[in-house]
């Protein structure tokens, strides 16, 4: 079976709201065991454009990823961060 991981590009509008949104983020990453990769580390982009902050978590199938994401837990998480930044994220199939 295939790992799965999100993908996310962020600008954070608002440092100290973001920081609630990763204190409470925690709840739902532990539940559904993610592992951080990734998480806003210096970056380079060579091609295209991204925003400043990028965040990849690990999760060992593709349904937990999606169920971490769907979760209550999560989304009383997300409702912090919707207000103080902006970006993309996309959850993904990992290659065998």
């Amino acid at each position: 079976m295939a790992k799965a991981y999100w993908v996310g590009h962020i600008i954070v509008h608002d440092a100290g709201g973001y920081e609630k949104y990763r204190a409470a983020n925690a709840v739902a990453f532990e539940k559904y065991g993610a592992k951080f990769l990734v998480r806003g580390g210096e970056q380079t982009v060579r091609e295209g454009s991204s925003y400043p902050r990028t965040v990849v978590l690990e999760f060992k199938d593709l349904a937990t990823a999606q169920a971490c994401y769907d979760s209550p837990e999560y989304q009383a998480a997300k409702a912090l961060r919707d207000p103080v930044s902006e970006g993309n994220l996309v959850i993904v199939e990992g290659y065998n």
